[in-house]
């Protein structure tokens, strides 16, 4: 018998959506139709979608209350002043711009703040943040820490390479660096934590030089539950609290609230910078909306509101981690190598381990996440080669990413441990035949997030013996 279960749901279902298992034949139609791209997959042909937990979430009885509050004033609505409160209360940062999400967040951010040429370290940039950086004719430099490439189990392996920020600054100079991004969790990574102490030595560093520091906090609530856990000193402290110290460091904030907002849509940008500020409104207020809206209507603005205040609750945390958790020790046991310690939303599977015999230049990770969805109609994404790799519009350069992932990020309150446990079966019978798995080649792709849109074929044998 396992020594470990499913945590148990901090709350009842009150609402339920059918989903349903296509054919095999059909499954592998669809995977021919989509370039074998699993973005080309409509959601009607998913068993379970693990593609993201950006904004796919289960919304509470409490939030669905809230549309009902919604205010839909252009300008100047309740939903918003709501919506202000209790990210003030959480950041501490005295402006709040609300946007529809946090792509936009970043676009409006390094429009006003980027020029050509600068560089934009961060503990690990994702995708949307890279490639916003990128636009802008920016460069996006990750700085992780050396324990990230490490198959120990240890705590905090999403920090910031510190020591190698301060060298940056050195070699580069400051007023090529306008700003310093920390991505708490580090989700490139593995969904890893960030602790107190690095993100308190990273804020310092930045400080000394005169370059603002800033969170990209999609997950602060889940990174500050890991603080909680694993960093003494905090054993005893509430997730606010630990919440607030964290933001404390930082000079401003941009958020996807799909996230930890527990919301379908929604993001902002918290700031202190008066003069920053009100460029970004000014922005905004030309290709999203007025800036007591931005982009959102009322009704989501108070849903996200409330979700803020949900998210901060010890019970749904423990559970939601304990999911996480569940998932990774029965993805583990199927015979898939992953990512340890496991994170706040996501299991990542290390693809370039469980396919050795695909080159990384013929995609491991998209491999693995095809056949998820042939053999089981379930949708992951592949974090590595094709998410990462490619050359670097600005600079020119090779990029190669450091490891071939698949991420299963499981929604917030939407699964349960039945699904997760098919989930593991559908891997333990790929694990069975996995030499039998081909790699891809791309046949279209974008400049920028080629991932989205890329058109794929698989790779012949012959032409992998031949690689």
């Amino acid at each position: 018998m396992k020594e470990y279960r499913h945590p148990e749901e901090p709350f009842r279902i009150k609402s339920i959506e059918p989903i349903q298992l296509l054919p095999r034949e059909k499954r592998e139609e669809v995977l021919r139709r989509a370039h074998y791209n699993i973005f080309k997959i409509k959601a009607e042909e998913i068993y379970i979608d693990l593609l993201t937990d950006s904004g796919t979430g289960a919304m509470s009885a409490a939030q669905w209350a809230a549309l009902m509050l919604g205010d839909e004033s252009y300008a100047g609505a309740r939903s918003f002043y709501r919506f202000e409160e209790i990210v003030k209360e959480i950041t501490g940062k005295k402006i709040i711009i609300p946007t529809h999400q946090g792509r936009v967040a970043e676009n409006v951010l390094f429009s006003v703040m980027l020029k050509k040429g600068d560089i934009v370290p961060n503990n690990t940039h994702f995708d949307t943040t890279g490639a916003n950086v990128q636009h802008k004719q920016g460069i996006a430099m990750n700085l992780p820490c050396p324990e990230a490439a490490s198959d120990d189990e240890i705590p905090f392996k999403g920090n910031m390479d510190t020591h190698r920020l301060e060298e940056v600054i050195n070699e580069k100079g400051a007023n090529k660096i306008p700003v310093v991004f920390m991505t708490v969790t580090n989700n490139s990574v593995g969904g890893q934590a960030v602790s107190m102490s690095n993100i308190r030595e990273a804020s310092k560093i930045c400080h000394n030089y005169g370059i603002p520091f800033f969170f990209d906090c999609a997950r602060f609530a889940e990174n500050a539950w890991f603080i909680k856990k694993y960093e003494p000193g905090y054993e005893r402290k509430s997730i606010k609290e630990i919440a607030q110290e964290m933001f404390s460091y930082s000079d401003g904030a941009l958020m996807s609230a799909k996230k930890d907002g527990l919301a379908n849509m929604g993001g902002f940008m918290a700031l202190n910078d008066e003069d920053l500020a009100r460029k970004a409104t000014e922005l905004l207020i030309v290709i999203e909306g007025f800036p007591t809206y931005g982009g959102m209507s009322g009704r989501d603005i108070d849903a996200v509101a409330a979700g803020l205040r949900e998210v901060l609750s010890e019970d749904y945390l423990s559970y939601r981690i304990g999911q996480i958790e569940y998932f990774g020790r029965i993805l583990e046991e199927a015979g898939a190598p992953i990512i340890k310690p496991t994170g706040g939303h996501a299991v990542f599977i290390d693809a370039g381990k469980m396919l050795p015999h695909i080159p990384h230049d013929q995609f491991p990770g998209q491999s693995l996440t095809v056949e998820l969805y042939r053999e089981g109609g379930i949708r992951v994404v592949e974090i590595g080669s094709l998410m990462f790799g490619g050359y670097d519009p600005v600079t020119g350069e090779k990029i190669s990413a450091v490891r071939e992932l698949v991420r299963l990020a499981v929604p917030r309150r939407v699964y349960t441990g039945s699904h997760l446990d098919y989930v593991a079966d559908c891997v333990r019978r790929i694990a069975k035949r996995k030499e039998s798995l081909k790699g891809y080649q791309i046949t279209r792709q974008a400049t920028l997030l080629r991932h989205f849109t890329a058109e794929m074929k698989e790779v012949e044998a012959a032409q992998m013996a031949v690689k």
